[in-house]
């Protein structure tokens, strides 16, 4: 990571450490946009795993669902910049995206990412072309429906990312582990790492 890059992420770093060391309270807003100031964030040991993950794709489009304030995307979009691709990231909030937006220009990475702000499925289905990376880490219970919307605009050989698969414990997770197990040409593994990530990849021609 260059110095730019790094001193975003010591800035999320000091973030995620604050919050994981107060007490769990939900703010007020939560789900419906309001106040949610929590990160949420995958943490460092998910994020270079993403980064390497991405960074293995020659010019992949990634699809990152679930912006909440950019420290997955910081990875992300430096794996963009890295192997000629480009970052697509959903948000549902606009201030989550605005933020995201701001620590993406102060690490030299605005050029390589798109941003975009509404209902997850919706902007899924609108999505022009194919995808080779997704990153999915937003509410649980639209994990399956997400996976409805992404699948078919999957490239030959793409990979695919879910988040907080061994917790918090979630009957929308497990359901996602199902579906996603039971597509057509995917092969998938569950790794303990950070909250537990079920990595799937789409076969190519041949294989």
């Amino acid at each position: 990571m260059d110095n730019r890059i790094q001193a975003v992420l010591d800035v999320y770093h000091d973030r995620i450490n604050e919050e994981r060391t107060q007490p769990r309270t939900e703010p007020p807003g939560g789900r419906d946009g309001g106040q949610d100031m929590r990160m949420r964030a995958v943490g460092p040991k998910t994020g270079e795993l993403l980064n390497i993950l991405a960074r293995s794709l020659e010019a992949p489009r990634i699809l990152e669902i679930g912006t909440s304030f950019g420290y997955s995307g910081i990875w992300l979009g430096e794996a963009a910049r890295a192997s000629g691709g480009r970052l697509i990231t959903m948000e549902m909030h606009e201030y989550k995206s605005r933020y995201a937006q701001k620590m993406a220009a102060e690490a030299g990475l605005a050029d390589f990412i798109d941003f975009q702000v509404g209902d997850a499925v919706a902007l899924i289905e609108q999505l022009q072309g194919g995808v080779d990376f997704v990153l999915l880490d937003l509410w649980k219970d639209l994990y399956v429906p997400c996976l409805e919307a992404f699948y078919p605009k999957l490239n030959p050989g793409a990979i695919v990312v879910a988040d907080n698969m061994i917790r918090p414990a979630n009957t929308g997770v497990e359901a996602y582990a199902r579906a996603i197990r039971a597509k057509p040409g995917i092969s998938s593994v569950m790794l303990p790492v950070g909250s537990g990530l079920e990595i799937s990849r789409l076969a190519t021609a041949g294989e």
